[in-house]
């Protein structure tokens, strides 16, 4: 018999042994009896309420350190920057850190499947906000990212994240996992989020925002489908387009910033005083730290030599200041997380719920590694924030979102359809 693969398997092996990863004990049926009887049988079937409390205890760890490497990263900063006020990210990161937790609490109690039937209109919302970039988009450091609500300013490329999952995950439900072996089923999937890429990209030049968006649809499908065929057209397209764009680079044929920044990786020294500046200062942060750091509140990047370091480039100062050990210490809270969610999805007991664990993986995975990659100068300086400790309002509440939704899945798994 042909061994099954991919999600479909997660699932008849989330079907033997339950939510929880373990064989499940057989024991005696309960008794039937009157219904509302302890032991005893109401004739509905018992909701397999779960949660994920290790998931839980290491998003609080993060966003605790976060706040931590926050605080000692910026405080110099914001005291030039607001009279004084050395707290000034770190007050607006704990109340978007509470906000968001709070989300993920009221999301976990809605049941996955609610979203099903409206991803379409969450995908078209998302729309509309990159749309709505146009006549009254916020711009910040040149620029025009965000939509200023009063209280505080939204991205909409972090709302389009969680409606692409959503979408894609529907999507590949109506396929169903034995239809989407053909160029024709993943042309269909990938659609929406290619759509979403060229948006973002075209109103508000955030390449970063729409690798990250195409990434998470393309993992999602990759896990689902069985074939290996349309993603090798795939992987292969996209190769020769960067190789095309690497050559126009190098040759001198392609100009622009895009074009500055491929070349300032490649050559850091001789682009020091400009486009390679934060980059430079970043691997100085790295390896003045060594091995344990300089210690916390030690770093001397963050006194202005690193610009905005309580963003995109707060992992380098947390090398400098904890040094190797720190870094991977936190590489590892990142990795055990990440872990969990496989759990989750490995236990699914139906390939939509699936598929949006494997979404918000994704997510938070490419996320890591990118701004990783960027930080140490493995890739070009694409601008891409580090999950739960970068500075970031709607980037932090919405993926804290995502887990609720997570959450939900874990929670409600005996009420899925199978």
């Amino acid at each position: 018999m042909k061994k099954k693969k991919g999600v479909a398997a997660l699932a008849e092996r989330a079907r033997v042994s339950g939510h929880s990863g373990k064989p499940v004990k057989s024991g005696k049926p309960a008794k039937a009896g009157k219904p509302g009887q302890p032991g005893q049988s109401s004739g509905m079937p018992e909701r397999d309420v779960f949660s994920d409390y290790n998931m839980i205890f290491v998003v609080m760890f993060l966003l605790v350190i976060g706040l931590v490497a926050l605080y000692s990263t910026s405080s110099y900063e914001a005291a030039l920057d607001y009279n004084g006020d050395s707290f000034y990210y770190l007050k607006r990161q704990l109340i978007f850190s509470v906000m968001g937790l709070v989300a993920m609490l009221l999301i976990s109690r809605i049941p996955v499947t609610f979203y099903r039937p409206i991803a379409t209109y969450i995908y078209a919302f998302s729309v509309l906000l990159v749309l709505l970039i146009v006549p009254f988009g916020y711009e910040s450091n040149g620029a025009k990212r965000w939509i200023n609500l009063g209280f505080f300013n939204i991205q909409p490329a972090e709302v389009s994240k969680i409606a692409v999952i959503l979408m894609t995950a529907a999507i590949i439900y109506d396929f169903g996992a034995k239809g989407l072996d053909n160029i024709k089923a993943m042309v269909r999937v990938l659609l929406p989020a290619a759509f979403q890429c060229v948006l973002i990209y075209l109103i508000t030049s955030n390449l970063s925002s729409a690798i990250i968006i195409f990434a998470i649809a393309f993992f999602m499908y990759f896990v689902a489908c069985k074939s290996v065929k349309p993603f090798v057209v795939l992987t292969g397209v996209i190769a020769a387009l960067a190789g095309v764009f690497l050559y126009l680079t190098v040759s001198g044929k392609l100009e622009g910033f895009r074009s500055d920044r491929i070349l300032a990786w490649l050559n850091p020294e001789a682009y020091s005083s400009t486009t390679s500046f934060q980059t430079l200062q970043a691997l100085y942060a790295i390896g003045s730290g060594g091995l344990f750091g300089k210690g916390l509140g030690q770093s001397v990047q963050k006194l202005g030599y690193l610009p905005e370091a309580q963003n995109d480039m707060i992992f380098s100062i947390i090398c400098e200041e904890m040094g190797i050990f720190g870094a991977v210490g936190i590489i590892l809270l990142f990795l055990f997380l990440i872990w969990r969610l496989v759990v989750i999805a490995s236990n699914c007991k139906n390939l939509y719920s699936a598929i949006i664990v494997v979404g918000v993986t994704a997510h938070i995975a490419v996320q890591v590694v990118l701004n990783i990659a960027v930080v140490t100068n493995t890739i070009p300086n694409t601008g891409v924030s580090l999950p739960f400790i970068s500075y970031g309002g709607s980037a932090i509440v919405l993926l804290l979102t995502e887990l609720g939704v997570v959450l939900s899945v874990a929670r409600y798994q005996a009420d899925e359809d199978e």
